[in-house]
């Protein structure tokens, strides 16, 4: 049996940074947003949620995939994993809502999905009326729509902590710890689906033939059923796979990082090094990992504290030496 997540009601700004966010734990904040017009919209009918939607969207197209009946909403890559299972076109939010409608009474209708809309690009006015009170305004952050019908996208994880807005339709987040990483059968880290690695089992219906150990990844799994107005906070790299569960879905998400500006993801410093010590003897992998855990990890403390602060260079954090190194980095790549 699956646990469920921990569900939360009432939740203000300073519980949401005294007690959630320093958990670490995904968490249901139910009726968070109940009180957006655009979840009001959506409560009164499709129709109502897509006239709301046409009034604050642009003519900004964007890249949405259309999947045929057969792949039940699951999109996926083919099986050699040189292609997709689905087609990936440039759509306006009008034309979304459109063809969503279009499948709304089909008993086999053709998954639609566009997920990551910045609504600084396709509905700009959108946020000023449905303000995130968790979070300040001022603070940078990546704002989304997704729109779509009945689709799965498969267990992945995001950088950025995450708040997820349910605006319409019902959906069901199952999550994996991070350290669940070698149950999950991660597909190809520099050729995924949507920019970061995904699971490749079907969360819903697993081949424990063929990946026996995802048994183990499920009973580490939480999930959260959410519904209009409720939302998920998910902590930084928690794996998720989503199923959208009604015939029209719509969910505003709130990203954002707490690291210094100039930090990249460190998914390219994993490649790298995955790509530059990948044939080493195992004694020379072992000594490099206790180099990785003293100066990345610091598993002893900080690894420059006994030098002067101008000779910590960019371990230290230091901006000028950290600007060397990318150029160094750099003209080596090249």
């Amino acid at each position: 049996m699956v646990e469920s997540v921990a569900e939360h009601r009432g939740v203000d700004r300073a519980r949401f940074e005294r007690e959630i966010v320093p958990a670490g734990r995904p968490a249901i904040l139910r009726g968070l947003v109940a009180d957006w017009p655009i979840v009001a919209a959506a409560r009164e009918s499709a129709e109502s949620l897509a006239a709301y939607l046409r009034g604050h969207a642009t003519d900004a197209a964007a890249e949405s995939w259309f999947g045929p009946p057969e792949i039940a909403g699951r999109f996926d890559f083919v099986d050699d994993f040189r292609g997709y299972n689905h087609d990936r076109k440039l759509a306006t939010i009008d034309q979304l809502l459109d063809l969503i409608f279009r499948q709304r009474d089909s008993a086999k209708p053709w998954s639609i999905y566009a997920g990551a809309l910045p609504l600084a690009r396709h509905a700009p006015g959108l946020l000023a009326d449905n303000p995130m009170p968790l979070l300040d305004a001022a603070r940078e952050m990546l704002v989304s729509l997704w729109l779509g019908n009945r689709t799965v996208t498969a267990a992945h994880w995001d950088l950025p902590q995450n708040l997820a807005c349910v605006v319409a339709g019902r959906r069901r987040f199952t999550l994996f710890p991070t350290d669940q990483v070698a149950n999950l059968y991660v597909g190809p880290v520099d050729r995924t689906l949507a920019g970061q690695p995904s699971s490749i089992v079907d969360v819903d219906a697993p081949d424990f033939e063929r990946f026996p150990r995802f048994r183990e990844a499920l009973a580490a799994a939480e999930v959260a059923e959410l519904g209009p107005g409720d939302a998920l906070y998910m902590p930084s790299l928690w794996w998720h796979s989503v199923r959208s569960q009604d015939s029209v879905g719509a969910m505003v998400n709130f990203w954002w990082r707490d690291d210094p500006a100039y930090e990249v993801t460190p998914m390219l410093s994993l490649m790298h090094a995955a790509m530059t010590m990948r044939g080493l003897p195992a004694n020379e992998r072992a000594a490099w990992k206790a180099f990785f855990d003293h100066y990345v990890f610091r598993s002893g403390g900080d690894p420059v504290s006994h030098l002067p602060e101008n000779a910590r260079g960019l371990i230290g954090g230091d901006v000028e030496s950290i600007a060397a190194f990318r150029a160094r980095l750099a003209a080596t790549l090249r």
